[in-house]
């Protein structure tokens, strides 16, 4: 009113309306849905080829976001992965997305012999014509970082074959060997030790649209470490269970190493357990699926559900992590 010299109604007047014209448009659910389905390369999925699993997801591992999984070591973490890294490579007459996977093996477990058995065990029809299985194979490109100024290297190369748009898929196996867990209780995040590599992945997702396959350990929870709202057990014994001097607390479960700012940058979280020698694969957490779990095994083609009927888990079980009989586990005292 003072630099215009213009009465308080001119000034409401104008404020309103520049404010409408600035204002970006609403959407509907449902204009959201036929965006979609116009740019569905765009939000697409790749296929676990695990039914039951790719029903919940809407399709599979989607693009665009990092999906985690998190186990003890043994679990099938990287069997997972490795035949995910097969789909990816597949070609697309055969459900793939026909282009090169990069495979970051930090703690070097990828098995070349392993692969072939899982790809001639899975997709017999493809593996067995002359040639494809080391056209596949050749899409495949390991890099083995031995410490984190490489694997920050390695995130680096990735630029180039995103630029000339080959890249089809990304898989970290693991991030959390290359820190130490005396890190991963930080409250800062900017003092992550992963921070930028965190954001780097995230965004690298998010710009490029293709699908994130991350790896972690678990470890022991101890008295210092906070949990999700959500993880407390709801009822007359809530009180009881969140007190920190509750040793029962941390009976049942181990939880996901890398702590709360890695879990807030993963967008589904995935969880290999096992219980009583059987193996459970749970949807964690998914902005998509229901808190579903399936019994899973190991064969020569790499993981199959045992059942394409997932079974809802209720309240803090459904993040719990349990190894019984797995006896590779991150051990930290109340320090870590």
């Amino acid at each position: 009113m003072e630099l215009l010299d213009v009465g308080l109604a001119e000034v409401t007047s104008a404020v309103a309306y520049i404010s409408e014209m600035v204002c970006p448009p609403f959407e509907t659910a449902l204009s959201l849905l036929e965006q979609r389905v116009q740019n569905e390369h765009l939000a697409g999925h790749l296929p676990t080829r695990l039914k039951g699993l790719d029903k919940a997801l809407c399709g599979g591992i989607p693009f665009g976001v990092v999906t985690e999984l998190v186990g003890p070591a043994g679990i099938g973490k990287t069997q997972f992965c490795l035949k995910l890294a097969l789909l990816a490579s597949l070609p697309t007459s055969y459900g793939g997305l026909d282009g090169q996977v990069i495979y970051i093996d930090v703690e070097s477990k990828f098995s070349s012999r392993r692969m072939i058995e899982i790809g001639s065990k899975s997709f017999p029809e493809v593996f067995y014509r002359e040639g494809m299985a080391k056209e596949m194979a050749g899409r495949i490109l390991v890099l083995q970082p031995s410490s984190l100024p490489e694997f920050t290297d390695s995130l680096q190369q990735i630029k180039v074959l995103l630029l000339q748009n080959k890249l089809k898929l990304l898989i970290i196996d693991s991030m959390a060997a290359l820190v130490s867990g005396e890190f991963e209780q930080t409250n800062n995040p900017r003092q992550h030790p992963l921070a930028w590599h965190i954001s780097f992945i995230k965004s690298l997702a998010e710009l490029s649209r293709i699908p994130i396959i991350v790896t972690n350990q678990v470890r022991s929870q101890t008295h210092g470490d906070s949990l999700f709202s959500f993880q407390h057990t709801v009822g007359a014994n809530s009180q009881m269970q969140s007190r920190p001097d509750n040793p029962s607390r941390f009976d049942s479960h181990l939880i996901a190493a890398l702590g709360i700012h890695w879990a807030h940058a993963v967008s589904i979280r995935l969880i290999l357990e096992v219980r009583s020698g059987q193996r459970y694969l749970k949807i964690a957490k998914s902005p998509i699926s229901p808190p579903l779990q399936f019994c899973f095994e190991i064969t020569a083609s790499g993981i199959s559900l045992l059942s394409d009927d997932g079974v809802e888990v209720s309240g803090p079980q459904i993040n719990a992590i349990h190894s019984h009989g797995h006896s590779a586990i991150i051990h930290c005292s109340d320090t870590c």
